[in-house]
């Protein structure tokens, strides 16, 4: 009797089509990070309180790892140029910015982002 490991499809299926394991699995992964993606509800919203008066920018809604907030922060201030930070999954950036960063998030794949 043959037994057989559980990946043994995935390898044969990568040999008929020329298409290595690897491939197949980061095309998985991709395929759940968008799905991710658009069943995020992200919030856009504005905060004074207890900042001096100085307005901010504040995206909650997050359901990822926190390695993902960091990158999408990162994208959302470089396209923005404005100045920011991350704390417990929220993005907080500098000034009254919502609609710049709702286009942002609709470009980047966040279909279900609102302004609040």
């Amino acid at each position: 009797m043959i037994m057989s490991t559980p990946n043994d499809w995935k390898e044969l299926l990568g040999k008929a089509y020329s298409i290595s394991t690897e491939d197949i699995e980061r095309e998985v992964k991709q395929e759940k990070e968008v799905a991710n993606k658009t069943k995020m509800k992200l919030r856009v919203a504005i905060d004074k309180k207890n900042r001096s008066g100085k307005t901010v920018t504040i995206v909650t809604g997050f359901d990822g790892d926190e390695d993902s907030v960091n990158a999408l922060a990162k994208v959302i201030k470089t396209k923005l140029g404005t100045g920011g930070s991350v704390k417990d999954c929220e993005i907080v950036l500098q000034g009254d910015l919502r609609d710049k960063v709702l286009s942002i998030l609709v470009n980047e794949g966040y279909s279900s982002s609102k302004k609040i």
